[in-house]
């Protein structure tokens, strides 16, 4: 393991932004802000979340737009982590948190109704594994223990298998409502959010001229 890995985690353990909890802790004592994030910020605002946040540009981006939004990025990779919360710590931003910890829990974490929306920004689309996508059932049926009801979800990704099978398969069989789509972003009538943000990743492939696809819908 690399020396800056290792003092990246060191300093992870003091960002007040930034929260690890054991799966045995997690299982035998609960999360103590479950239903209660309102006492970490502060306020009652909206809530939303990034889930497979990597290094959380994306959280913080949003966070710097939104100051009357709360925003918590979500991934299981602690070196990728610590970039966004020590940004948000130097740039003493009180809108925004990380959870580091597996998908599969995310519910843990939250109360039902916590939660506004969801942004699934350039996820590993597993071509091999679709049980494993963020956007498939198994995942959707996590994320629907806190989302608020009629609460939006956000895919943005340059996978157009990913892309099509959240349209075309999971959408329909769930019963979902979608509010917009697109397979080329950046090329289409769309004017909102999802345009206002670029990840790495994203701006990566857009230098390579890889589409952008977009898809927006709501829980049922």
């Amino acid at each position: 393991m690399g020396h800056h890995k290792l003092e990246h985690f060191a300093e992870n353990l003091t960002f007040a932004n930034l929260f690890q909890v054991g799966y045995d802790t997690l299982q035998q004592q609960g999360f103590a802000l479950r239903g209660r994030w309102h006492e970490h910020f502060g306020n009652d605002n909206p809530i939303t979340l990034e889930l497979g946040c990597g290094k959380g540009d994306y959280t913080v981006a949003l966070a710097r737009q939104h100051h009357d939004r709360n925003f918590i990025g979500v991934d299981i990779k602690g070196a990728r982590l610590w970039r966004g919360a020590k940004t948000a710590t130097e740039e003493r931003m009180d809108n925004v948190a990380f959870i580091r910890t597996r998908i599969e829990l995310i519910e843990a974490f939250f109360a039902p109704g916590e939660v506004d929306e969801i942004w699934i920004t350039f996820p590993d689309p597993q071509p091999k594994k679709p049980m494993k996508r963020l956007t498939c059932e198994r995942f959707l049926a996590h994320y629907k223990t806190f989302l608020k009801a009629g609460g939006t979800l956000h895919l943005k990704t340059d996978s157009q298998e990913l892309y099509d099978y959240t349209l075309n398969e999971v959408i329909p069989t769930g019963g979902y409502r979608v509010l917009f789509n697109t397979d080329d972003l950046y090329h289409s009538d769309y004017e909102g959010e999802a345009k206002l943000t670029q990840t790495f990743y994203e701006r990566m492939f857009l230098a390579e001229g890889k589409p952008i696809t977009y898809l927006q819908w709501k829980m049922a």
